[in-house]
């Protein structure tokens, strides 16, 4: 029992050794996190309360709407590119992208046509790329929700909600 117990913590700590790091997983997937971009009205960009770490919606610079202009593979790219600019505001928060104990609440909004119903594909763009580089960490509870219309007619905008390690 006891040579099976210490294979048991030999093999974790194998394990351990091997996992990445958030910013190990952005090298590897050849990611550059852009400079954080300044509000563009009277808000902040996070606010933390607790271990909770709140991020204003963000969006991509992508434009038009979904069911229209933009195809569901367009959506999904352009949540994407919304996750790696969510991803700057987080480690701008932070300092250190391994703080994040987990992914809590994502909320993605879709600019698109009344007849559109493929939201959670779009928003897939971004959860697909949140556990890519935060593994479990990064699954979330989510809604993705049709818009008439977005901010600038951007087509999606993303609001995040992480719970941190550690005290405030």
């Amino acid at each position: 029992m006891k040579y099976l117990l210490s294979l048991v913590i030999c093999f974790s700590i194998h394990l351990v050794s091997f996992s990445q790091t958030p910013e190990q997983n952005l090298e590897k997937l050849g990611i550059e996190l852009p400079e954080v971009t300044t509000p563009v009205a009277n808000y902040v960009k996070w606010r933390q309360a607790g271990n909770l770490l709140f991020l204003a919606g963000d969006g991509s610079e992508v434009k038009g709407k979904l069911g229209k202009d933009l195809s569901i593979e367009e959506g999904y790219e352009a949540a994407r590119q919304t996750g790696i600019d969510i991803i700057s505001t987080l480690k701008a928060a932070t300092g250190d992208l391994s703080r994040i104990k987990q992914f809590v609440k994502v909320r993605g909004m879709v600019n698109c046509t009344p007849d559109f119903y493929d939201q959670p594909k779009v928003i897939n763009g971004f959860s697909d790329l949140m556990v890519e580089v935060f593994g479990e960490k990064g699954k979330h509870a989510r809604a993705a929700v049709g818009h008439c219309s977005l901010p600038s007619n951007i087509a999606v905008e993303i609001e995040v909600v992480v719970e941190l390690e550690g005290t405030p």
